[in-house]
């Protein structure tokens, strides 16, 4: 069943696990305890000067590249529906419909990861500037928050990269932090976890051309797309996705190794040990494959405890605002935005322009009857 709250959640829980992450990205684990004591970092770390290229009048908790793209993925899906109509049947008889076409939403992602990278390279504003949405108008978007040079080199490339052709062999974490909009758009339609997987690693391949770093963003993707939906476990999620993957990609080398490192993320979640111990066991998540594992093992371990579970999401050595942000988006859809402590969205950047693509999302860009319904679909064709 298709919930507001809970697409709300699933964004919001993204960009919370990513600005708790963010200070400490690059900072050993020796330093984090030291600076912010025996539990790590374990409430936002506010910006007061301006320190972007707007000002931050009362002190907010940065967002990185990894929300950013994420809004960017939301916005093609959007901009698809918006220009194209709606892409799949609705036949009441149909299990799933075959003809859907996942091609078409990568190619509107790829066109919406250009306007991303417009916002990385250009000033605000630019008049004329051709755009795919309204993100491409928010001045708080045009900041560099470390974003990831294969996703920069990649974009610059003017290739779509794609599974069948790769534009490089990265299996960095870049692909599978930003595709979980993919697991929610979705949600309530006559496609299967098949293709909602698809789409994720699609998405993730469009700039990261390893298997290991587009598997996981299928896995994301489907386990996102459940655990959103009824009361669906987090751990029946992931066992699912991994099925998927399973029956996707049979012939695929890597798919032995990324499944053996999810049931490992399983296996350490059940057991009495310290987190950072597991975390250590699964790797630092500079990596897709590491960075999913680490987040789903803090997701299994803390499925009704998004505080305890963003905590341990964040506090180690490797890519802290990634894996922070995977486990946000996966339990904030399980638990809803009501389920998420107001530490987490008091203070976050850019919050309302989160709140609105995650409503977007939720109310989607197909005809309908209202003013508000022909105002959104302009939202994704390109119109102030």
């Amino acid at each position: 069943m298709r919930s507001q709250d809970r697409f709300r959640g699933c964004l919001i829980g993204g960009a919370a696990g990513d600005a708790l992450g963010y200070p400490v990205e690059f900072i050993g684990e020796g330093s984090i305890f030291r600076k912010y004591g025996e539990q790590g970092i374990t409430a936002y770390k506010l910006e007061k000067q301006d320190v972007t290229a707007y000002e931050l009048e009362d002190g907010e908790a940065l967002i990185s590249d990894d929300t950013q793209m994420t809004l960017f993925t939301a916005a093609g899906l959007l901009a698809c529906t918006a220009r194209e109509g709606s892409a799949e049947k609705t036949e009441a008889n149909t299990e799933t419909n075959s003809k859907f076409n996942t091609e078409k939403y990568t190619q509107y992602i790829h066109a919406s990861y250009l306007d991303w990278l417009n916002t990385q390279e250009k000033r605000y504003p630019l008049p004329g500037f051709p755009r795919t949405s309204w993100l491409a108008e928010i001045l708080g978007l045009y900041d560099l928050r470390a974003p990831g040079n294969t996703c920069l080199a990649a974009l610059r490339s003017g290739r779509c990269g794609t599974i069948e052709e790769p534009l490089n062999d990265s299996k960095g974490c870049g692909g599978v932090m930003r595709v979980a909009p993919a697991g929610l758009y979705f949600n309530d339609r006559n496609i299967s976890v098949k293709q909602v997987a698809r789409i994720g690693a699609d998405a993730a391949a469009v700039t990261h051309g390893h298997p290991l770093g587009w598997m996981p963003a299928a896995a994301l993707a489907q386990i996102v797309h459940e655990v959103s939906q009824d009361d669906e476990t987090v751990l029946d999620a992931v066992l699912h996705s991994l099925n998927t993957v399973d029956e996707m990609w049979p012939e695929t080398k890597e798919r032995k190794y990324f499944t053996r490192l999810m049931e490992k993320a399983i296996d350490l979640a059940a057991e009495d040990l310290d987190d950072l111990d597991a975390i250590h066991a699964l790797g630092e998540g500079w990596v897709a494959d590491e960075a999913l594992a680490i987040a789903v093992y803090c997701a299994l371990k803390y499925e009704n405890d998004f505080d305890r579970c963003l905590i341990a999401a964040v506090n180690h050595k490797g890519d802290s605002d990634s894996t922070g942000a995977i486990a946000g988006n996966i339990l904030g859809a399980k638990l809803g935005l009501s389920g998420i402590p107001e530490k987490y969205t008091d203070n976050l950047e850019l919050k309302d322009v989160i709140l609105e693509i995650a409503d977007d999302l939720y109310y989607d860009c197909r005809p309908g009857k209202t003013p508000a319904d022909a105002a959104r679909i302009r939202k994704y064709l390109g119109e102030a």
